[in-house]
């Protein structure tokens, strides 16, 4: 499914969510793991496993907006974890439902083992990984992230067909993809499993769900 640029490529909607750098604009999981600066969307404090389903142990949903059907969501992002840890993460949220119901793309060091560096669904039961690109057995996608720098990551969900792809840093072809139908709508967020990062410029274009 990589290699294409047609992928997820279809119009989105034109309603803007930009007023996202506010801290009235989140809810987080843990109000107090949380900084935000009015530029910067900072989870300062690694998340701790929570009880329920297997999922990322801390986010902050997007509150801002209304909630959208078919979404194009933009950021920058930074894993501020050593680089030496390889299996450090971001996750950028979309689809949210509720706390055991939602999608996540995990951005990781690592591609080599199921939980890391997929597109992933959370429906009352542990994630479940629905990436294209996961070989089954111990390889995935290329990593999405090596380095302590920020990059730019784009995320587009169109429901009505299913399909989902993830760009990083500008490229033309997506270098993650999958296709499922199970949200039709939701909000978006930010977040790791248990590990630090930060995002900016986090922007959520879409049509707003009926």
């Amino acid at each position: 499914m990589t290699g294409t640029e047609t992928y997820a490529a279809g119009p989105v909607g034109t309603t803007d969510v930009r007023d996202t750098a506010r801290s009235a604009s989140w809810a987080p999981v843990t109000r107090s793991k949380w900084e935000f600066t009015g530029r910067e969307v900072i989870l300062a404090e690694p998340g701790e496993q929570r009880p329920g389903p297997r999922r990322p142990f801390e986010y902050a949903i997007l509150t801002a907006g209304p909630p959208m059907s078919s979404v194009e969501i933009r950021a920058d992002v930074r894993l501020d974890e050593p680089v030496e840890i390889t299996d450090r993460d971001v996750v950028i949220v979309f689809g949210y439902r509720s706390d055991t119901e939602f999608y996540y793309v995990h951005l990781s060091t690592d591609n080599t083992i199921y939980p890391h560096n997929g597109i992933f669904k959370v429906d009352n039961a542990d994630r479940e990984r629905i990436d294209h690109q996961w070989n089954g057995r111990s390889r995935g996608a290329n990593p999405a992230v090596v380095d302590a720098d920020w990059h730019s990551v784009r995320v587009r969900h169109l429901p009505a067909t299913g399909e989902i792809a993830v760009y990083v840093d500008g490229a033309g072809d997506p270098l993650m993809t999958a296709r499922d139908t199970t949200f039709g709508s939701g909000r978006a967020g930010f977040g790791s499993f248990d590990n630090i990062g930060r995002t900016r410029g986090f922007r959520v274009t879409g049509t707003p769900a009926a």
